[in-house]
């Protein structure tokens, strides 16, 4: 092999490797781009969310009465205010049976 074989092959050889180099360093680019990040975010969220779901269902068909106690006991926390509003009325009208003033203006 001639000393300008060798160089042709260098030279080639190093084209080839300067190609490869180029095209991972615009592929990690468009890796790291702001937009890329966002999608694999939503992506990777999207996923969570289904499997956390997913899992939340498995749990619940495992223990149905758990369940519906855990559903029941949020939806008391919900509605406190109101419910508290309810019974101290309740309350007030059980153990005052005259009371000097109603409680609504029209007498």
């Amino acid at each position: 092999m001639t000393a300008e074989e060798r160089y042709r092959l260098a030279t080639a050889e190093a084209e080839r490797k300067k190609a490869a180099f180029l095209s991972s360093a615009a592929e990690a680019k468009a890796r790291v781009s702001p937009a890329r990040i966002k999608q694999d975010v939503k992506q990777k969220a999207g996923e969570s969310l289904h499997n956390a779901s997913a899992q939340a269902m498995a749990k619940a068909n495992e223990h149905p009465v758990a369940t519906a106690a855990g559903a029941g006991a949020f939806v008391l926390y919900l509605f406190r205010r109101p419910l508290a509003a309810l019974f101290r009325r309740t309350y007030v009208r059980l153990s005052n049976r005259t009371p000097d003033q109603s409680e609504n203006d029209d007498g």
